[in-house]
């Protein structure tokens, strides 16, 4: 592993012979191998996910946990099940979670389990069996280096869709769940998750939950409402029906949190619009530019970029129809050299007459 060496070093330090007259230090404040702070990360990831406080707190509580490095060395740091519709942020959170513990986005062992449908993919993962191609380089499309994370971060991996792979290919994954290793089917290598936090998004489950949230706010039910206690009991119920019927029991019984996104709503969209504004005021710095959004900008956002069943994918598909457009179209004939730090033009997005969105310059 990446890591290995620091870690030689550390027990040779340890187990060092000391002086027989030597006196006994006083012990040194314990310090975390893990150079990430949980509040820290938990910051930029409540800043980046909206509407979205369960999942989150889980997540918190999980690095606390590794932090502290207290858990079962012989398995995988994590193993977390993300479920909820499309669009929620349940992978925007894993990427966000990387870029605050490595500094980049990308920095995450992502597989498309969707391009695993058929069960003889499952090669993919634990590489081609003897004597067919492949096997003798240990093909795979896991990354190990990224799995490994380093001695001071974990690693972190995304399987992606998880429900739309194959059942051999999900039962490839059990004994990664479970002790923290794979080993390729020729053999030849063997992949370590021991320092590695697992997540898998999925959406089982939600259409049925979608449906048993409309009931409990239809007709007489309005007028009697659920309590909070008894609706947390159908969605656990809804869940664990929806896990059961498409996994293995023993899949789902080496899942250590499963997390429940909920639904993109109204009072959510003024967040996912600062969001969207902030990422392009990132890439406009380059060329000495920064984009605001009056009122009534605002405005045709909501309208335009809520969809209950595409999440927060709809609010930045109206974004770039909405407000990238218009303001490249402003800056078709603008110098876009780079310009001094300081000399920042502001580009005022409105709406005009027509309802068509507009920027005018400072």
């Amino acid at each position: 592993m990446p890591f290995i060496n620091d870690m030689l070093a550390e027990r040779n330090h340890r187990c060092a012979p000391e002086p027989a007259n030597a006196q006994t230090p006083p012990p040194p404040n314990r310090t975390s191998r893990f150079h990430f702070e949980p509040s820290a990360v938990m910051g930029l990831l409540r800043e980046r996910i909206v509407g979205q406080p369960q999942a989150l707190d889980t997540v918190e509580a999980t690095l606390k946990i590794i932090k502290a490095d207290i858990g079962d060395p012989q398995r995988p740091l994590h193993v977390g099940l993300l479920l909820g519709p499309t669009g929620v942020g349940k992978t925007e959170l894993v990427r966000v979670l990387a870029e605050a513990i490595h500094g980049q986005r990308d920095a995450v062992c992502r597989i498309d389990m969707n391009t695993l449908a058929q069960e003889h993919y499952a090669a993919a993962l634990t590489g081609a069996p003897p004597g067919y191609v492949g096997s003798k380089e240990g093909t795979t499309l896991l990354d190990a280096d990224r799995i490994a994370g380093s001695f001071g971060a974990p690693g972190i991996v995304l399987f992606d869709e998880i429900e739309k792979a194959s059942t051999e290919v999900s039962r490839a994954l059990l004994n990664v769940f479970d002790n923290g290793q794979l080993t390729l089917t020729s053999g030849a290598k063997t992949i370590d998750f021991r320092n590695t936090m697992i997540f898998m998004t999925s959406n089982l489950g939600a259409r049925e939950i979608e449906r048993y949230l409309a009931r409990l706010n239809r007709g007489w039910q309005r007028l009697w409402p659920t309590s909070e206690q008894r609706q947390r009991r159908g969605l656990h119920q809804i869940v664990d029906h929806a896990l059961h019927e498409q996994f293995d029991p023993e899949f789902v019984n080496r899942i250590d949190t499963v997390s429940l996104f909920n639904w993109i709503e109204h009072d959510m969209l003024d967040a996912l619009i600062d969001i969207e504004l902030q990422k392009l005021n990132s890439r406009l710095a380059r060329i000495g530019r920064r984009a605001t959004l009056d009122t009534s900008a605002r405005a045709l956002l909501h309208k335009e970029g809520f969809d209950r069943r595409y999440g927060a994918r709809a609010m930045g598909r109206a974004f770039r129809r909405h407000v990238e457009l218009p303001l490249a179209e402003a800056l078709a004939d603008a110098d876009l050299r780079k310009r001094d730090p300081d000399d920042v033009q502001v580009m005022h997005a409105h709406v005009d007459a027509h309802k068509r969105l507009y920027f005018s310059k400072d």
